[in-house]
């Protein structure tokens, strides 16, 4: 672990409050918050984790057996454990007990503790519908040494999964001998998920002082009226896709971006216009709605203790969208939604429920149903592969089904230009230069996860003419659009590149400082004063300490080790490269890289060796294979 203490060195906490307080367990709630941990105790917040003494495992376990692929799995119970005997692929056979339990519906998951303190989300799971077993990933060729196989790093829990499924996690990797020791204040998302640790509100509740730093119960998180963007962030902590830069289970009330970067509307995770493709958990869809614009939370549609919809049907829609309107939103009109003559389809017919048109759904997980939380208009018209009308009528085309709209909506105002045709015109390689996307990333009107996208998506389009074009974004109010404006700068003259993004290393918000970070590092330190070195090293300290908690994943040495070459040091970069494929071998971009610097480091007889190494894992990898041709005669 030379590299990390070479390219990490000292790092800042994630957020500090003064004295903070302690985390005390949901069961010091029930006797003065009985009706809602009541409705919590239920829900799938509460259900998130759970032992197996609680007995809230649904499958069967009673001598079930489930066959895939060449791998057998017998399920058993004895007493009051239960136990799994996994054969594989390869022929080995071992026996886990069950550890503890995933959810609760409309699947279940199990975790096994593979090693001590180390616990692995298994992939035959418990189809809670069906009353069934299957796998999660029946098309994929997943033996025992493969990353993604249900033991290796991809699926481990402690790392990707706990920090959401648990109440003051704290992950506790141990990189020199990769165990965890992983400790929670509780496991389940507890009442002080959201609120906070309590400590300091029970001592309120004693009518003793409390840190000022703390709200006036004495909470790290302050809920309430006309705090709803600060509420909906406290959700999206977990229901996003996002990367953590700190142990990814920050104390409540932290902001978002100090805690996160968000994804933006990337490809792979969403389609061009910005609709669900990959799981991505709410939060960037609900972005780009206008509902948020417009000042609608999370708690408007959910009860935040049970998480259930405030009302069955289209009731929940129909609280605001009505002739009555909502007072709240002053901006609504006021008019019936809930009938034929808006919805075109019968009623209590599947088309006659807004979400139908408004909310499509996409299946993770082999069974989960989850809603696109953006509630956009069909757009049919715009043949970008994906609609609310087709997802229905499979047997018809997006051009008859914007045809239908145009006859039932002739006057509508909605069928205008949208980002998605010139996202899609990127990605494809079809765009006709940078001026439509800086037109999207200027505009005021768009979602500031659009123009941060329009922003991404312009980073091939680099230039110094982009770089004066795109200044104006790096004092956006939004920042997640100041974070993806940070590398449009890289093209610029170096002069000007400093002195632009100089005020970005004092952001106010982590996630803008950590962007500028990385276009420092490539900047020479000569040209920079010494205070602003200082700057850089503050904001570089920023991200190493985030790299640090994620040193269990292999893309992150993937990182250490570009970080090495940029300085020079290649043995570094070595070892950086070897924990990559100590963590996963299948990672087919870090041998060649390998091989290459064992010829730096060692000579060409270390390469040869390396080479052999990965050709054994990878024995058709083109960039090994090329390789092969250079250095074996």
């Amino acid at each position: 672990m030379k590299t990390v203490a070479f390219l990490l060195g000292l790092f800042a906490p994630v957020c500090a409050f003064a004295q903070s307080p302690e985390y005390v367990g949901s069961d010091q709630c029930v006797e003065c918050h009985t009706a809602e941990v009541e409705a919590w105790s239920e829900s799938h917040h509460a259900l998130a984790w759970t032992r197996v003494e609680d007995w809230h495992v649904v499958a069967d376990f009673d001598g079930t057996r489930f066959d895939h692929d060449g791998m057998l799995t017998e399920f058993s119970k004895t007493g009051d454990s239960l136990q799994a005997r996994v054969t594989e692929k390869d022929g080995s056979t071992t026996h886990y007990d069950l550890h503890s339990v995933v959810g609760i519906e409309p699947l279940q998951q199990y975790l096994f503790e593979t090693e001590p303190g180390r616990l692995q989300s298994f992939d035959v799971v418990w189809d809670t519908g069906e009353q069934r077993w299957y796998h999660l990933y029946p098309d994929q060729d997943l033996p025992p040494d493969d990353g993604l196989h249900w033991t290796g790093p991809y699926k481990n829990w402690n790392a990707r999964c706990a920090e959401c499924h648990a109440t003051g996690f704290k992950k506790n990797y141990d990189a020199q001998t990769r165990s965890y020791s992983s400790v929670q204040a509780e496991i389940g998302v507890g009442c002080e998920a959201c609120h906070g640790p309590s400590s300091a509100h029970i001592d309120w509740t004693r009518g003793e002082g409390i840190n000022t730093d703390l709200s006036a119960f004495g909470f790290t998180m302050d809920w309430g009226k006309g705090r709803t963007k600060v509420e909906i962030q406290q959700c999206a902590g977990c229901h996003s896709r996002r990367e953590a830069h700190g142990d990814g289970n920050p104390v409540p009330g932290t902001p978002y971006h100090d805690a996160y970067n968000l994804s933006v509307l990337r490809p792979g995770l969403y389609h061009p216009d910005g609709q669900i493709l990959d799981e991505v958990y709410v939060y960037g869809s609900f972005l780009q709605s206008k509902m948020y614009a417009e000042g609608v939370g999370c708690m408007n549609c959910h009860d935040p203790h049970s998480v259930e919809l405030k009302a069955e049907g289209n009731g929940v829609c129909t609280q605001c969208h009505s002739p009555a309107g909502n007072p709240d939103f002053p901006t609504l009109t006021a008019k019936e939604y809930d009938t034929p003559a808006h919805h075109h389809h019968p009623d209590e017919s599947a088309g006659a429920q807004c979400v139908s048109c408004h909310m499509i759904e996409r299946v993770y997980m082999g069974v989960d149903w989850r809603r696109d939380h953006s509630f956009r208009i069909p757009r049919p018209d715009l043949g970008l592969g994906q609609d609310a009308c087709t997802d229905c009528h499979k047997t018809e085309d997006q051009a008859w089904a914007a045809q239908r709209i145009e006859e039932w909506f002739p006057d509508s105002t909605h069928r205008g230009t949208h980002f998605g045709t010139t996202f899609q015109a990127a990605l494809s390689g079809q765009a006709n230069g940078p001026d439509a996307l800086l037109e999207i990333a200027a505009d005021p009107n768009m979602a500031g996860i659009v123009r941060a996208t329009a922003a991404y998506l312009l980073q091939p389009f680099t230039s110094a003419e982009v770089a004066v074009k795109t200044e104006p974004l790096l004092t956006d109010a939004d920042p997640l659009v100041r974070a993806n404006a940070v590398p449009l700068q890289r093209q610029a003259a170096l002069p000007d590149m400093v002195a632009r993004l100089e005020p970005l290393m004092s952001d106010p918000i982590r996630n803008v400082r950590i962007s500028t970070a990385k276009e420092f590092l490539n900047i020479p330190q000569q040209v920079l004063s010494r205070d602003q070195q200082t700057q850089v090293a503050q904001s570089m300290a920023e991200w190493q300490g985030s790299i640090a908690n994620r040193l269990d994943f292999p893309e992150t040495h993937l990182v250490l080790g570009g970080m090495a070459l940029t300085f020079r040091n290649a043995p570094a970069a070595e070892r950086a490269f070897r924990e990559v494929v100590s963590l996963d071998p299948q990672r087919a971009e870090a041998w060649p890289m390998l091989v290459q610097l064992a010829q730096i480091n060692r000579g060409i007889d270390a390469a040869r060796n390396v080479l052999q190494e990965g050709l054994t894992v990878l024995p058709d990898d083109p960039g090994l294979l090329q390789l092969k041709a250079q250095l074996v005669p």
